[in-house]
């Protein structure tokens, strides 16, 4: 068994498996390329050469270890990670999605308006002189026919065409209609065409049989970077955010706009805008409430029980393993089942207690739901890891302490809590963190609600940050993804300082921080 890791069969396994490693990521590789993923492609680049030097150089047996993790830890946290901070400079939202030749393209597109007199034409799809794209028009109440391409009319006289019973013109010297499979393919192409009429107009399709006529209300200045309203004379501009905006009236932007930095904005909004400042003060004083609330009681009755069951009692097993299958079973499962439980009409929890409790409409009940739900759902965590603790703490303290004088009480608030807390710092820690952002207890249970409909709010009282965060970036009608990514990075930064600061308070892990 040992050989077959050592000589001539190793290194063909190995070069056999970082050959096959090597073709999926290169197979990755082409299909971001495709999709003009340029970072991803160079990242899967990297990791394909530095997999292959790892693996079939002596450069460090350490590394060999450690790569595979590495990479994980690259492209799934610290990519994120970047990603967030970079998208929280961005104007990236509902109307700023797309890149700024797009953005000038769709511009284009929708600022037409029909002509005044509302003229149709009956028209037939098809190829003028074998090649271009065009159309065979009729307007029959003036007798108008014509052929029109792209860039061109043709007009036409009666005796060079051929008329159906409607007197609508049916086929055309150097004009042949597409069939209807043709068209069918064609679908998108002339859902999107103009053809020629005059230079001021032109005529949109609006089916296979029906054109219409349009002009446009914005001529694009290239080498001003600006759009002309043709009507009114007024000037749009780049306004710096992702937008052409009014010289004379900048509230006035044109839609669609695109990605554009604004640095340091979506941050400033956080503190100077009061539609973003306001609702997250609250939000984020309910955020800390919640977490704090969450650990203590969690942890307060963990330890009752495990201070409970740590002295020999009949049937300590099978207490034991009744207590931990909250924490046995799926949380999604748990959050959903107490979700119905609280349910106004037919909970279990109103008929138990014989009320009609309106447990997710009112603030105050939905937040104890919340904590309560919490609860079920955390105490085990921490029975497990107080049992695992008290029995680490050595028997001849408490005794000592006992012949001592002390009281039980004594014991416990002198002896055995600081010894506790010290020992699960890290865990309470860890779990205020999780609880900071612990995102599927309020969604499924309340989805952040009760929410005030009239004044637009889409902060719910039982939102916490990260779950406010979502609905910014897909809860709302205005989905602001720059500004939610800005909130992201100040929910990193402020669980990392408080863990930090936790642990350097608790000494514990000194060596480390």
């Amino acid at each position: 068994m040992v050989a077959f890791f050592r000589g001539k069969l190793a290194f063909a396994f190995k070069a056999v498996l970082l050959a096959g490693i090597s073709a999926l990521l290169v197979l990755l590789l082409i299909s971001a390329l495709g999709q003009k993923q340029y970072a991803i492609g160079i990242f899967l680049i990297l990791v394909v050469i530095g997999l292959n030097f790892t693996y079939l150089t002596k450069v460090s047996i350490p590394l060999k270890f450690f790569y595979p993790g590495l990479i994980f830890l690259l492209g799934f946290v610290v990519a994120p990670i970047v990603f967030t901070l970079t998208m929280s400079t961005y104007n990236y939202k509902t109307g700023n999605y797309i890149g700024k030749t797009e953005a000038i393209t769709q511009i284009q597109k929708l600022a037409i308006e029909p002509d005044a007199s509302g003229s149709t034409f009956d028209i037939i799809v098809g190829k003028y002189n074998g090649t271009e794209s065009a159309i065979l028009a009729s307007d029959t109440v003036k007798k108008q026919y014509f052929i029109s391409t792209y860039d061109k009319r043709i007009d036409l006289n009666v005796a060079d065409i051929k008329v159906n019973e409607y007197q609508v013109a049916t086929e055309a010297s150097n004009f042949k209609a597409l069939a209807d499979a043709e068209l069918a393919g064609a679908d998108k192409l002339l859902s999107t065409s103009r053809f020629f009429y005059t230079s001021e107009f032109f005529i949109a399709l609006e089916g296979f049989d029906v054109g219409a006529l349009y002009r446009q209300k914005l001529n694009f200045l290239a080498n001003q970077d600006a759009f002309q309203n043709i009507a009114t004379g007024a000037i749009y501009k780049d306004n710096g955010k992702g937008n052409y905006a009014n010289v004379d009236v900048p509230g006035e932007i044109l839609e669609p706009g695109w990605r554009a930095p604004v640095w340091f904005e979506n941050y400033s909004k956080l503190f100077l805008d009061p539609k973003v400042r306001e609702p997250l003060i609250r939000v984020f004083i309910w955020t800390v409430v919640f977490a704090v609330s969450s650990v203590l009681t969690s942890f307060a009755f963990g330890l009752l029980l495990a201070l409970a069951l740590n002295k020999p009692i009949r049937g300590r097993r099978i207490y034991r393993s009744i207590l931990i299958l909250p924490y046995a079973m799926p949380s999604v499962m748990s959050i959903l089942i107490w979700g119905g439980m609280f349910n106004t009409e037919f909970g279990a929890i109103n008929q138990l207690l014989g009320t009609d409790i309106a447990w997710f409409q009112s603030v105050t009940f939905a937040r104890v739901a919340v904590i309560v739900v919490n609860l079920w759902l955390g105490f085990p965590y921490f029975y497990l890891v107080s049992s695992g603790a008290l029995q680490a703490i050595p028997s001849e303290l408490n005794e000592a302490a006992a012949i001592d004088g002390a009281s039980p009480r004594q014991i416990f608030s002198k002896i055995t809590l600081p010894l506790l807390l010290r020992i699960l710092s890290p865990l309470l820690i860890a779990s205020f963190a999780f609880n900071f952002n612990n995102f599927n207890l309020i969604y499924l249970l309340t989805g952040g609600g009760p929410k005030s409909t009239l004044d637009g709010d889409i902060a719910g009282a039982t939102d916490i940050l990260i779950s406010y965060t979502y609905q910014i970036a897909f809860g709302s009608f205005t989905q602001d993804l720059g500004l939610a990514s800005a909130i992201s990075v100040v929910i990193f930064l402020l669980v990392a300082s408080i863990s930090l600061y936790g642990i350097r308070k608790s000494k514990v892990l000194e060596s480390f921080v």
